[in-house]
């Protein structure tokens, strides 16, 4: 029977065993059904109520008012009763009479108001929620353009915009791109609607640096969307040499759909938006690396549960990653600290941006030469290579003077007990990491670099879509 469900709507039965359980109850009835479905706050069924004014809350506590608690065994493997079978019956046959072949959240809400004599039906009619209205509203729903129903109205002003720089996004946007991205790792957006949202459009990746994490990211990102991607390397448009990066990005902009771009100078990225008529992506340059970012804090998203209040050490050089992180902290309310060595602090102006962005988040941007100092009770700790890419005649040089930045275990003991340690690869292990913090249970890198393909999706999605 379970097949026949999405991932939301097994998600819904779930909780509703758990909040079974928590009520002393050792069958699963309908008014849990309700409870589980109300905790799915952003589900298609959750959409409808909305839609129709019912508040999930006030769905709650009038839940919750009504139940009578039992004495049932908190976490048995409960079964449904004839009531909530019923349920799951009628929702089937919602989903059949919408031609879904699946279950989700939407045709469960139906069912349950469509079984009328239960606790869930009850509070539902109660509080106003008609079948034929809520039917409408899914019918409405399911055939509105795709993608309509998952994005939320404050994307809007990312479609047809460039991702140049983390400064350029504003809060309700950044908060866009994390709930695309979640919605699409999650598969709340089926891996077969997915294939559909960029389908026939194509990428153009162009890259002065090696990669590996990009590269794959976009590539797979942009194929699992339903699109394809061009990989062009240096030698073979030789950007602004063999021609200018404008006639470039007139060329391309007739051809293709996206450019993604990983160079050295910041100015290429600016040029290619200026002249470019498509979105374009700043896979990585001097000045910024803002893909990285929203992987990073999509991951401590799925961590910690939120953003805002927790603190960010960054040990290491002021470069282009932790321009971005900077910039990310302040707009999303997170204290942002970064412990480098002196003369490698980040540039004056991404700080004073950051700190003006702070200003109305109430985040705290510090720049300190101690590295403990920077360390001290951070919900997260990241470093970062010490000679990037185009640095490689500094880096004996740099090894001597970043070694007390070295993030390792006594470091790392300065920051809160649950902190988390992110680094956004390739690393030199043993230079500004130890393998006994990398491969550490406090390591997240890994869980990192995928979300680069989840979160570059997302981008993909909202500006492209």
């Amino acid at each position: 029977m379970w097949q026949r469900f999405t991932e939301r709507a097994r998600r819904v039965v779930f909780f509703a065993q758990e909040e079974a359980g928590r009520l002393g109850e050792n069958y699963v009835s309908t008014e849990h059904l309700l409870l589980g479905l109300v905790r799915e706050d952003d589900s298609l069924a959750a959409k409808v109520l909305v839609r129709m004014n019912v508040s999930l809350e006030r769905v709650r506590a009038e839940v919750e008012k009504q139940v009578t608690q039992g004495d049932g065994r908190l976490g048995q493997d409960m079964q449904l009763t004839p009531r909530a079978k019923r349920v799951i019956d009628l929702s089937y046959d919602e989903a059949r009479s919408l031609n879904n072949n699946h279950i989700g959240t939407e045709h469960l809400l139906l069912g349950m108001i469509r079984e009328a004599e239960g606790m869930a039906a009850q509070v539902l009619t109660g509080m106003g929620v008609e079948l034929k209205r809520a039917k409408e509203i899914v019918v409405q729903m399911q055939t509105a353009k795709g993608l309509d129903p998952y994005i939320a109205p404050e994307a809007a002003s990312l479609k047809g915009k460039d991702l140049v720089a983390i400064a350029d996004l504003s809060q309700d946007e950044l908060t866009a791109i994390f709930d695309m991205t979640r919605k699409l790792k999650t598969k709340e957006i089926s891996p077969a609607d997915q294939r559909k949202i960029l389908e026939g459009k194509t990428l153009a990746m162009i890259f002065e640096k090696p990669s590996l994490r990009t590269r794959v990211s976009f590539e797979v990102g942009i194929f699992q969307l339903g699109g394809q991607a061009i990989n062009l390397q240096p030698s073979d448009i030789q950007l602004g040499h063999r021609e200018t990066i404008a006639d470039a990005a007139r060329n391309l902009e007739r051809m293709v759909d996206i450019i993604m771009a990983r160079v050295f100078s910041h100015s290429t990225i600016t040029e290619l938006a200026q002249f470019a008529g498509i979105p374009i992506i700043n896979g990585l340059c001097d000045l910024e690396h803002p893909c990285q970012a929203l992987a990073d804090f999509y991951t401590i998203l799925e961590v910690k549960g939120k953003l805002d209040g927790l603190k960010l050490a960054f040990v290491g050089d002021g470069n282009n990653v932790a321009h971005s992180q900077m910039l990310l902290a302040a707009k999303v309310g997170m204290n942002f600290t970064i412990g480098c060595p002196e003369g490698y602090e980040p540039k004056l102006e991404v700080v004073a941006k950051a700190r003006a962005a702070a200003e109305q988040t109430g985040a705290a941007i510090k720049v300190t030469h101690d590295p403990i100092a920077a360390v001290k009770d951070a919900d997260v700790v990241v470093t970062d290579v010490w000679a990037s890419m185009g640095q490689e005649s500094e880096a004996a040089e740099r090894a001597k003077l970043f070694q007390p930045f070295q993030v390792n275990a006594a470091l790392m003991s300065h920051a809160k007990p649950d902190a988390i340690f992110e680094h956004c690869l390739p690393a030199h292990r043993g230079q500004e990491v130890t393998d006994e913090v990398i491969d550490s249970p406090q390591s997240v890198v890994f869980d990192e670099a995928e979300n680069r393909l989840h979160a570059q999706k997302a981008v993909m999605v909202l500006l492209a879509s």
